[in-house]
Parts: C-alpha cells; structure tokens; sequence
C-alpha cells in the first residue's frame, strides 16, 4: 500500500470512531439533562401536602441528581474499547451502559458479560472476536487506535486497520499527578479473571510491587457494584486502606467508573468517633493484636461490675436505708443474664436496686407501724427519692459505672493493678513483659493497635449515649414500611415507567429521612454490616483486626489485596492463611500477580536482590515489563555513618537530588508536573518531620514520608535515604521504599548500604 493510502486509511479510521464517540456523548449529554429536567419538574410538583409527601418528593428528586450526578463522572474517557465479532458485529466498551433512543444498545458498559472479550480474548481463544481496538480519547477527541487482530487469516481485515502506540505503555508512561488513575481501558486478562471472579467467601489477591493490584481490587469493587447492585446499594462496600493519603490517592477511581457509594477508611478510623494516628513499635503491636484480647475485653467489662466487700448505709433524703453487698450480687447476675452490653443493661440493675432501696424504706417504715402493704403512691416517690440520693447515686454507679471503651482502654494501659486482675482473670496470657508493653500514661494519643481492642470493648460495652442507632432489624423492618409508602408515591407523581423505581425511591427517602447517604451513615454506624469488604495492605493487619472487620460483613465476601513481602515487622508469615488470623476460615482461593507494570526492571530486580540478602527472599515472582534507562543511582555522603537528627549533612544531599529531579521532570513532562518522594526509616522520619502517618496533601510535587506512609504509592521519582535504617524497621519497609518509582531511584546515603546494594551504587 503506497504511504499516501495508508494514511487515508488511517484518517478514515480516526473519522470512524470520532463519529462513534460524539454520538455516545451526544446520548450522554441529553440522558443527563432529561434526568436533570425531571428532577426540576419533581421539585416543582409540590407533592401531597404533608411532611410524608414533602419527604418522598425530595427523595425522588435527589435520585434524579444522583444518577445525573453518576453520568458526570463519567466524562473523561467515556468510550475505550471496539470488539469486531466474527458475525460482523461491532460492539463498543465504555465506562457506563448507554441505550439509545428506541432502546437498543449504543454503548457497553465494561462490566457486562458482553465487554468480558475485550479483556479475555487472545489469539488461541478469540471468544468470537476478530479485531479489539483500544480508543483513548482526550476532551472528547479521539488521539489514538490501538488494535489487537484475534484471527489468524489476516485478510478478515485490512492491516492498515492496525494503529498507534500501545494503550498500556502510553498509560505506564505518563507522569504521575498524585491520584490513582483507572485501568478500565488496560485491564489484563489475568486481572480481569480476579475482577469478575465470584464473592462468595474470602478471595485473596497476592501482587508484588507494581503489579496493579489495588487497581484490580478497586475495579473488582465496582464491578460488584454493578453485579449486584440490588444487594449491595443497601448494604454497600467497605474499603480499608493503610493510610488516609493512601485513600485520597484512590478516592477518584471508583467515581470515575459511576459508582460512589463505597465507604473508605483506615484502621484508625475503623470506629466511630475515633481517631487513631500513631503507630506502636513492633513488639507493642504484636501484643495488642493477639487474638486473646477478645477475652481479655470481656473480663475488663466484668470487671467494672463489681460488688462491694460489705453492706453500705445510705442517706435517702430523712432516711437511712442499708444496700446490702447481696442485693447488688442479685441485681448483677439478672442484668448479666439479659444478654445485653454492659452500658444498656445498666438501666435495668439501676431501676432494679432502686425498687429494692425504695421497697425497703417503705417496709422498715410500716414494720415499725405494724402496716404491711405497700401504696404504689409511696413506692413511686420513694422512687424519685432514691435516684435523687447522692449517697444511693455514688453506690449504684461504682457497682456499675457507665463507661465509655476509650475510657476503659484507657484505664488498663494507665493502671497496671487493673490490667494484672484483668489478666488474673483470663488465666494469665500476658507475661509480665507484655504488661510492660502495654504501660502508657493517661490521656497519651491513641494508637491504630488500640482500635480492634476498642472494637472488642465497644462489643461489651455497647453505647455510651443515651440513644443507639438503629439496630439492622429496625432498618429492615423500617425499609418494608418504606417500600410500600414508595410505591404509593410513584403512582401519585405519575413516573412508574421505569426511570425511578420503588425501592430507588425508598433508599433516597432513608437516606433524606436519617440525614446522609448510605455511605455517611455506614461511616457513622459502628453496628453497620457490610455486602462486601475489600482490604488494602493485608498482610498488616493483626488477627484481632480481622476480628473487627468479619464483625462488619457477616456474610464473608472479601476481596483481600496484598504482598507478604511487604509485610512490616521481622516476622512474615509464608501464606496467606497463616496472615488471616480468624479470617482463613473464610479463605476460599489466591490468585497471584507476578507482572509489575509500574516498577522498572532494574529496580525489582535490585529490590529481589536486597530481600535475598536480608534473609527473606521474594516469595512469588516479581517480572518487571519495562526497563527505563539510568533507573538507580547512589550518592554517599564520605565520613562517619551519620546518627539521624533533625538537620544533618545527608540534608543537603536530598535537597540537592531533589532539584536535579525536579529539573528533569520540568524538561521532560513539563513544569510543576509528576511527583517526587522522599523515603526514610521510621526514626529519622520523627527528626525531619517527614510524613509518617499519611496526611501528605496530594497537590505537593515532593512529599517526605516514611515507609508506612509511602505503601500503596507511587511516584515518578523515588529518593531513598539511608536504605540501613529503613531495614532496621524491617525488610518489608525497605522493599517498599525500593519499588516506589516509576522512572527512577536516588539512594542518598552515609551508613553502609545494605548487601545486595553495593553492585549498582
């Protein structure tokens, strides 16, 4: 073919799909401003003339908003991907599913078993597709074509067909700008088997450094989403991730794929109310994440329900009345054997010892007039009497004092008297040495290890307010009331034909009547229980947070993303269901990712290096897909090693790798663009005020973090200082700060460099 042709191929091509990607976004514009439009006519129809009416008409209209609100973000990039199939058909991919007017389908949502050939499809087995064509596209305009041909006899289709730079290597080329982006166009097959894989259980995704996996783990997530939407717009999706920066750096992916009502928090921020920032040291840790505190909680509850060593003689206004040690023993045994958490079943052993004081005033006072029946008149001002007494107050409460979990939790770190009866009591698990751990002073900062044993505290306690949310079977009973009321409403506003549903409408009325959407209110409700988990990070987690996140999803369904090379501390488990704890009984398979898509080869192959030295060598394989040249460097500050303070000489060095970097990156993707870190150990990340609980804001080019706040992450550039000391932390911190980059990586060192290093410095 002569070039001119080639080119009027190629011209011809683009105009093809140009025309294709304006009318999906004409149908696009118009689906958004019909739902818009009706959502104004609903506001405008006063609905009927009673708070209920008011309520229900509100509720459809921020439906309405919601789904125009979903078709907005689906802006950027709104079609990817052509199959061609072997009868003909061409079939486009997008990121929502859109019809056209008389309902046929214009556009495939990438989730449904239609699109499933863009990802899966080879050569050996085409699925009944003969060409799949990536299309990115930019502001609306189409600036690329990409194409896969699926068959082996090459005249099914012209190869002039075959066009530009491959949409993977373009998206790992780009520089970063602080937010994880989607791979929806790029998905791989071996990725796309983990997205559309079953939720029944507790699937784990083992992926090295690079290897996509939070990616895959997130579209997993929306592909559920749309799955099983019924289910899991009522229960919703839980993500937890290891730190608050590593949740604003995903927080734009899931939206950005139409869904938005997924939960995203940190184990700090696992309860309520509470907000834990700091980290324990190792041994700390691996204390307080012992399986055993489930008992230990329990018996620090029973321990506050205490009855006293003798009789007490109370003042009730002109009277004095004796509580004796076995009306409190009796009161105690009945409010344990309701069932209830210990600050909900105090009302009964309050209301009951107040029965018994009142009674007895009244029966002492007759006895000694020979009378021997009760008026309920007396009994009831005995009653208020009784509960106005300071003496009979102070009494009652010390037998069974209200508390709150941070406070109890409190109390066990800052008294080791109460700690040792607590452990007494369980048989001793702890050792002394473990006891010593554990010693803090009141009022210190609350750690993230403190979270699941406030979750088991929270468990026996029950609230601390004076009202509860409500519980899961109020709600359920609650929604069927809704339902009915909903389908009323529809027929009322006349919009039963299929835009807005019943049970649409009466989750937007729960979610007007109780204040916030789902998600807020998941958020806010430490009893809520969840359709689906996903975990980042897992294999840091202790069994006793494991505990606290099955107590969140009874039905199982995990998605548990994670490396155990990555694994903090000096002890890594070998598989995953020794990393599980409580959680392998819901193990149900592994899938394994072995390509690292971000990493340059040169630096997994340094970071493999590094782990083999140190004594733990990768456990799966860890296969880099690009080289970048001029990937490592190493610059050694001469003299002494250098003790971490808050200014030493190794400053200047990062200062000055800082501004060489930042150059290039101005010359090579333009000024302010892509992003820098610079990673040290834990102690010097103390000193230099770095970042070591993730609060890095996102619009920084360079950010100082420690190795717990940098996993999850990545960066165009990596600054790795004194790589020693990061391994002291463990050899899982350090091969996260080794793998970071996606171009290259500066060592900036004094102290000796770890073995495995030495080679490429």
């Amino acid at each position: 073919m002569a070039p001119h042709e080639s080119a009027d191929a190629t011209q011809a091509e683009f105009a093809i799909e140009q025309g294709f990607v304006d009318r999906a976004y004409a149908r696009l514009d118009a689906l958004r401003a019909a739902y818009r439009s009706t959502q104004k006519s609903v506001h405008a129809n006063h609905g009927v003339g009673n708070a209920q009416g008011w309520t229900e008409r509100d509720a459809i209209a921020a439906h309405l908003g919601d789904v125009a609100a979903r078709l907005e973000h689906v802006e950027d990039r709104l079609v990817f991907g052509r199959l061609d199939t072997d009868e003909g058909e061409a079939r486009y991919i997008g990121r929502t599913a859109l019809s056209n007017e008389d309902a046929t389908t214009l556009l495939v949502d990438w989730r449904a078993p239609a699109a499933r050939p863009f990802y899966q499809a080879t050569g050996k087995d085409p699925l009944g597709i003969v060409r799949r064509r990536h299309i990115q596209t930019r502001a609306r305009r189409v600036i690329s074509l990409e194409d896969d041909l699926l068959v082996s006899d090459s005249s099914a289709l012209d190869a002039s067909s075959l066009q530009g730079e491959g949409a993977l290597m373009s998206a790992l080329g780009k520089a970063r700008d602080g937010r994880m982006g989607d791979i929806v166009a790029t998905i791989q097959a071996e990725q796309d088997a983990v997205i559309r894989a079953d939720d029944d259980g507790l699937l784990v995704l083992q992926g090295g450094p690079g290897t996509g996996k939070t990616a895959v783990a997130l579209h997993r997530a929306a592909y559920l989403l749309y799955a099983q939407r019924e289910r899991l717009e009522r229960s919703g999706v839980l993500i937890i991730g290891p730190s608050r920066v590593f949740l604003r750096y995903i927080e734009q992916v899931l939206p950005s794929l139409g869904e938005s009502g997924v939960v995203s928090l940190t184990m700090g921020d696992l309860i309520p109310g509470v907000k834990a920032r700091t980290f324990d040291n190792e041994a700390t840790a691996e204390v307080k994440g012992r399986e055993v505190w489930a008992e230990l909680a329990r018996l620090a509850v029973r321990a506050i329900e205490r009855v006293p060593d003798t009789d007490q003689q109370l003042t009730v206004w002109s009277r004095t009345v004796t509580l004796k040690k076995s009306d409190i023993a009796a009161a105690r045994t009945r409010a344990r054997r309701s069932g209830k958490p210990h600050n909900v079943a105090r009302e009964g052993f309050a209301l009951e010892l107040i029965d018994v004081l009142a009674t007895r005033i009244i029966l002492e006072a007759k006895e000694a007039r020979d009378e021997d029946s009760i008026d309920p008149d007396d009994l009831r001002m005995w009653r208020n009497e009784v509960r106005a007494s300071m003496d009979a107050r102070r009494a009652i409460n010390l037998a069974w004092m209200p508390t709150s979990s941070v406070t109890l939790l409190e109390r066990l770190w800052a008294r080791p008297d109460f700690l040792a009866e607590v452990n007494r009591r369980a048989g001793s698990p702890l050792s002394a040495h473990d006891c010593a751990l554990l010693r803090r002073d009141k009022g210190a900062a609350l750690t993230v290890s403190d979270v699941p044993i406030l979750d088991e505290l929270e468990e026996h306690l029950g609230t601390f307010a004076p009202f509860e949310h409500h519980s899961s079977a109020q709600r359920a009973a609650e929604e069927a009331e809704e339902l009915a009321r909903a389908q009323e409403a529809l027929s009322a506003q006349g919009l039963g034909g299929g835009i807005v549903t019943a049970e649409m409408l009466a989750a937007s009325a729960r979610g007007y009547t109780e204040v916030a959407p789902l998600a807020e209110r998941a958020a806010s409700d430490r009893s809520w229980t969840y359709g689906h988990i996903v975990v980042d990070e897992a294999q840091d987690l202790s069994p006793l947070a494991w505990r606290a996140l099955l107590r969140r999803c009874p039905s199982r369904s995990f998605t548990v993303v994670g490396d155990l090379d990555q694994r903090r501390g000096h002890h890594r488990p070998t598989s995953w269901p020794d990393a599980l704890g409580p959680a392998a009984r819901a193990y149900t398979g592994e899938h394994i990712l072995t390509v690292s898509y971000r990493t340059p080869g040169a630096l997994t192959r340094l970071a493999a290096s590094v782990m083999e030295k140190a004594g733990a060598p990768l456990l799966h394989e860890l296969v880099a897909v690009r080289e970048v040249d001029e990937a490592y460097r190493v610059t050694r500050i001469e003299g002494a090693a250098l003790a971490p303070t808050d200014v030493d000489a190794l400053w200047p060095a990062v200062e000055q790798a800082v501004a060489q970097v930042c150059a290039r990156l101005d010359d090579q993707v333009g000024a302010g663009m892509g992003r820098v870190a610079v990673v040290v150990g834990q102690e010097r990340a103390a000193l230099w005020k770095a970042d070591v609980e993730g609060y890095t804001g996102l619009e920084q080019r360079v950010s100082l973090l420690g190795a717990v706040g940098v996993k999850g992450l990545e960066f165009d550039h990596v600054i790795v200082v004194e790589p020693g000391e990061i391994l002291a932390d463990g050899p899982g911190d350090l091969f996260v700060a080794l793998t970071r980059a996606t171009q290259s990586m500066h060592v900036v060192h004094s102290a000796p460099l770890p073995a495995g290093m030495e080679c490429a410095g």
